[in-house]
Parts: C-alpha cells; structure tokens; sequence
C-alpha cells in the first residue's frame, strides 16, 4: 500500500478489452498530472468496480470525482462493453464509492480530449502538411477493436462527438479487397470495418491470405502465431523479418487504415489534423511511412488537394485516453 498525502485526487479509468488502465490525478498547470497507475487484464474481472475496488485497497485516498472511459457506446450513463461481458453505469459506480460526481464516456472520446494537451515528444507526424487553426480534428484509433471520434472546434474549445464508426461498413478499394470482403461475409455476415482494423482484424486479413492461396504459412510462423498474440506476431514478423505473408497483411491493414481515416477526415471536414490512436499504430511506424498509406488516405478524387494538406499523426503517449478522461474529472468536481 503507498501512502499518499492528503490532497485532492481524480480517478480515472481507461478500459478496454484487453487491459483496464487506472489513474489517480491532481490539477496541473497546463493539463491534469498523473501521480500513480495501475494496469489490470480486464478479462480477468468480473467487473470494473471489482477493477476499482482492488485499486481503492491498494491507494485508499479521497477521490473527488471519477471519469472512465470504455470501449462500447454509452448511451444515458450505462454502457455494455463492446469486447468485454461487462454492464457498467456511472450512478450505481458512484453510489458504491461514494464518489461526489462519476462519469462514464466513450474511450475514444477520452482519447480524444487529451489530444489538446499532446506536445511533439507524443506525437510522430506521418506527413510533412501542417493544420489549420481553430478547425476540427479526426481520431481513428486500431486496437482489440477499432474505435473514432471528433473533436468539433467552438469558440470555447473543442468539442467531442461519440462515434461508433468503426461498426461501419468496410468498403473495398480494389479487387483484392473485394475477394477479402468475400471471405469475410462468409464468416460473420456483416463485414464492418473492424473486420479488418484491429488485431483480431489483422489476423482475420492474415488467414484470408493463406486460405486464398495467395501464400503459404510457414511451420515457424504457424507455432508462432498458435502461442502468442496473433496481431504482434504479424507485425513484428513483416517489420523484423521481412516475412512476406506477414509483410502482405500488413500491406493491406495500412492501405485500409489510410482509407478509412482518409474518410473520417473528410466526414469531420479535420483540416485540423487526424490522429492515429490505439495500441496497433505506434508498433507500426515504419508501415505508416510508406506511400501505401497516404496514397489511401489521399486517394479521395476530386478531394486529393484537400486530403494532401491535412496533417496525419500517431499519438504516442499510451496514457492519452487516461489523461483525456481526467481532464473529464477536474472539470465535472
């Protein structure tokens, strides 16, 4: 147990299917600091308030308001986790703790209110284009799932809008997307476009190369894949070893990632800058840099000029969606 002195906390939550990220927070002078955190497997739980419970053993202090932000779509307070058994709501977590205030928002809209607070050391730009001020900004965020959202420019600041585009369909750009969408519609029949943007996603891209026969796995690469994190062994197999089967999956991700985010741009008119999040996107730097990339992202007709002028980065700083939701904190305490 760390003893902490007595002062004004925030709690904060980043949960998401694979891992559930907990934070506790004061008020610093140009964004919320975070004083300690703690990481928990979120399939482990039975629930996040057992999450916050073990947490409140561990770091007992007065919490003054609470924000968490979760991976599904929260809709009056009470969201059903979208990769995870769990049905969390804001006023039955604020009643067991007795916090003074506790808020549920969307993870991506977390994310996205720590973008404002990012510096360059946390951020990795894709391309050279530079943003326009006071204007609206995407975020497009791969990880267990795939997650987007908006951040609308106000006079007063910057307003975030909830998305659950990632549910959107997948549309093919060419015809080995085509074939990939076929292969897809026969397993899940809905094909959305975190079919293909996550890790499981990746994977799924992956198998359809093998099954197509447009490649043969190696016996190395199949135990490898057998006995650890499917997506990490792909990525890590392209950008290290050069593998093929891994470096065509990889080819395909990126090259619908662009896309995608290209399309996110364009429906938020974000000539403020889009920003790449989630846990895939930082391991995968080299990829991005590639023309196949911006080529998707840009390859938008009649909008290319456009395209070619917004600014696309990676948000570095894993705790983004932590500090975005504490930020939600301080402001509702």
């Amino acid at each position: 147990m760390r003893k902490l002195p007595d002062k004004h906390y925030f709690l904060a939550g980043d949960i998401g299917g694979t891992k559930t990220n907990l934070g506790l927070f004061q008020e610093g002078k140009k964004r919320p600091v975070v004083k300690l955190m703690e990481t928990y497997p979120s399939s482990s739980a039975a629930s996040l308030e057992a999450i916050i419970e073990q947490f409140l053993a561990i770091h007992p202090v007065s919490i003054n308001s609470a924000c968490f932000g979760i991976a599904g779509p929260v809709q009056n307070g009470r969201c059903k986790a979208t990769n995870l058994p769990w049905v969390v709501d804001e006023t039955k977590i604020k009643n067991r703790f007795k916090f003074k205030n506790a808020i549920l928002i969307n993870d991506l809209t977390a994310t996205a209110l720590a973008i404002p607070f990012l510096n360059n050391r946390e951020l990795y730009s894709v391309n050279t284009a530079r943003a326009q001020k006071n204007s609206n900004l995407a975020l497009i965020a791969p990880g267990t799932g795939l997650g987007q959202a908006l951040l609308i420019w106000q006079r007063q600041g910057y307003i975030p809008l909830t998305s659950e585009g990632g549910h959107g369909d997948f549309a093919p750009a060419n015809k080995p997307q085509v074939d990939l969408w076929r292969y897809l519609y026969q397993i899940f029949g809905h094909v959305s476009i975190e079919r293909i943007l996550s890790g499981p996603g990746l994977y799924n891209t992956y198998s359809w190369l093998i099954n197509s026969g447009r490649y043969k796995e190696p016996a190395w690469l199949s135990k490898d894949i057998r006995e650890t994190d499917p997506a990490r062994v792909i990525t890590e197999s392209a950008i290290n070893k050069a593998q093929p089967l891994c470096k065509a999956a990889l080819d395909i991700f990126v090259s619908v990632l662009g896309a995608a985010a290209g399309n996110l741009a364009l429906t938020g008119m974000a000539t403020g800058g889009v920003y790449l999040g989630g846990g895939i996107p930082p391991k995968i730097l080299p990829w991005l840099k590639h023309k196949t990339f911006l080529k998707a992202f840009t390859d938008k007709g009649r909008f290319k000029d456009l395209m070619e002028k917004i600014p696309v980065k990676v948000i570095l700083n894993e705790k983004a969606a932590l500090i975005g939701a504490a930020s939600c904190a301080t402001k509702i305490a």
